[in-house]
């Protein structure tokens, strides 16, 4: 690992993959990306390594797609839409890689989880979060579509009527909240974190290998197997987004701290 945005460490059996961009709050930038691409690869091909953890550095889990990488070009609508083509696929890289990995992998969530981020988490096998995790579907609030298969996911997990409330009002959601719509596991204070995952971690690195992985394999096949399809939507649906007045209004909004005003006619 040389990429200095995403810690790795292995121990007992188990890696350890760590967001580490604090003052973004660990945005998805494409760097990080790389890193976690990287560090989830090293992971999958060492015969060592049983189980995954996945978190975030600082108290956050991660805010979501790196806004400033988004404007890095300009506000042509050109240059945001090639951008957001870029980062959407990124990410969905990512969503696709956790789940072909036929090794057990775990989200370690707190903090600030938000946009890609919810997403990539919905993607692991298991989520724990710490009491003060906030969740939010942000896209809507910058005029654009959930990415790394998160109204795929979301429906797969809750149904289309609750994934329709979460993605088009784009409110915070709290950890209890998350739990009581079976998106996590288990919800524990932020002191008993560590050790809540760390112990889960032990269990399933105790299990049988291969059993896990055949599981995974037969979950992938029954529970996910339109991921890829709706991975290659998103990247049509943001990239035409990405070239929207409402998307321009909302990420100026955005950086300017202010209330976006939408046009209905466009």
């Amino acid at each position: 690992m040389s990429n200095a945005l995403v810690g790795y460490q292995v121990k007992d059996h188990i890696a350890t993959i760590t967001l580490n961009d604090p003052k973004t709050l660990n945005a998805f930038s494409t760097r990080l990306k790389h890193g976690v691409m990287e560090a989830l690869i090293q992971a999958d091909e060492d015969e060592d390594v049983r189980v995954i953890i996945l978190q975030g550095a600082g108290g956050n889990f991660s805010s979501g797609g790196h806004i400033g990488e988004m404007l890095a070009d300009g506000l042509e609508k050109e240059a945001l839409a090639n951008k957001l083509n870029l980062m959407v696929n990124g990410v969905g890289e990512v969503s696709m890689k956790l789940r072909e990995i036929h090794k057990p992998i775990i989200a370690k969530l707190e903090g600030a989880v938000a946009g890609a981020a919810m997403n990539l988490a919905l993607t692991c096998d298991f989520r724990i979060a710490a009491d003060n995790a906030k969740f939010v579907e942000a896209f809507v609030n910058i005029g654009l579509i959930p990415d790394a298969g998160g109204i795929y996911l979301l429906n797969q997990l809750i149904g289309a009527a609750k994934t329709t409330e979460l993605v088009m009002l784009g409110d915070k959601v709290t950890a209890d909240d998350m739990a009581r719509l079976n998106l996590l596991n288990k919800v524990v204070s932020s002191d008993a974190l560590d050790e809540t995952v760390w112990a889960l971690a032990t269990r399933l690195s105790n299990l049988p290998s291969k059993a896990l992985a055949s599981m995974k394999l037969m979950l992938n096949v029954h529970a996910f197997m339109g991921l890829n399809e709706a991975l290659d939507m998103e990247v049509k649906q943001q990239t035409m987004l990405a070239e929207s007045d409402d998307f321009r209004e909302g990420i100026s909004a955005f950086m300017e701290k202010r209330k976006p005003v939408y046009n209905a006619q466009q």
